[in-house]
């Protein structure tokens, strides 16, 4: 039998660090998720796949200019040109829908606009892939009938998809590792059905494959987090980023068909913490340190500048914005953070 190929990517958060007019010339981090963006729909036209799914956070939040959207729409266009079907969930950050949607009008761009299934037929196979935009309130307790309201019972397939932007207890985030296990937001790993599968999800941006509960016990259905394509925050400084291949090999009827996957690493720049302690020292020993620290630091960084203590007016003018452009380097990204200034 022949497989269905997918390609899986999710919180791309476009637009972030992008400003349509910048006030100040400094290097942006949005060209950087658009070029992992490019490069992900790149790989599905290239493996010349069945069908790219999206799962949510498409853009970095819900009020964004229509210039965006479009730039946005124009790579997705292009793939849907190929005759490669696109699947989108939105997410959080899009507030559950996407805005300027008139962009998203294509045979071949699907939005999960509410609860519904749409049928992706491949290679003589069938797929039905059922999905729900983010739910906000109390997912816990809601998801059984909004995955029923999806109608996927009703739709005749020989393999069957769920995709949402949720959070799933099992799932992990951060450097401490923590662990999803209870609250309204968190859904129950034995209340996604069986049938599927594999449950598609975005939301958490750390790369994840969840194949049992809590108590160890194997998943109905397999959870899989592609992650974010870019480091959005300091928490995943030490995580990889990516996106998924998926390979679905049809069953027979009375069997759920295999899903075998492949994470495909993007390239992303390094994220660094710097603790520094100013205590008493003048203007220019501060600067000094400061050009010190930072230039042992990889010339493309993403700093986050933690300074502990008090901050004294002779030190406040070597923390403006123009001075640590001045001492960093141009390739480099510099954010200040007050730890515990009085």
């Amino acid at each position: 039998m022949t497989p269905i190929r997918l390609i899986f990517l999710s919180d791309t958060h476009l637009g972030y660090d992008l400003p349509v007019c910048p006030r100040i010339q400094r290097r942006r981090r949005g060209p950087e998720f658009f070029a992992n963006f490019r490069r992900v729909l790149g790989d599905a036209a290239a493996r010349k796949v069945d069908g790219v799914i999206h799962g949510g956070d498409l853009l970095y939040r819900s009020k964004v200019p229509r210039r965006l959207v479009e730039m946005v729409f124009e790579p997705l266009k292009t793939i849907a040109d190929r005759g490669i079907p696109v699947f989108i969930v939105p997410g959080n950050h899009e507030r559950s829908r996407i805005p300027h949607s008139e962009f998203s009008v294509h045979p071949n761009l699907h939005v999960f606009t509410r609860p519904r299934t749409f049928r992706l037929d491949a290679k003589g196979r069938s797929l039905a892939i059922s999905g729900f935009p983010f739910v906000r309130e109390n997912i816990r307790d809601r998801f059984k009938h909004i995955v029923e309201q999806t109608g996927w019972r009703q739709q005749d397939a020989e393999c069957r998809l769920l995709c949402m932007h949720q959070s799933v207890e099992g799932a992990t985030v951060g450097p401490s590792n923590y662990v999803f296990r209870r609250g309204a937001e968190v859904i129950r790993a034995g209340d996604i059905p069986a049938a599927f599968s594999g449950v598609l999800s975005g939301h958490i941006h750390r790369f994840q494959v969840l194949e049992k509960d809590l108590r160890g016990k194997p998943l109905g259905s397999t959870v899989f987090y592609p992650g974010a394509i870019d480091r959005v925050s300091f928490a995943e400084r030490d995580e990889r980023k990516g996106y998924l291949v998926l390979r679905i090999d049809p069953a027979p009827s009375d069997r759920v068909s295999k899903l075998s996957w492949n994470f495909r690493q993007l390239p992303v720049r390094p994220m660094v913490i710097v603790n520094l302690r100013p205590g008493a020292m003048g203007r220019d020993m501060f600067s000094r340190k400061l050009r010190r620290a930072l230039g042992k630091l990889p010339a493309d960084a993403i700093v986050s500048l933690r300074l502990e203590g008090r901050i004294s007016d002779e030190q406040l003018p070597v923390l403006r914005a123009a001075s640590i452009r001045s001492i960093a380097p141009p390739t480099m990204n510099v954010t200040v953070n007050l730890v515990d200034h009085r």
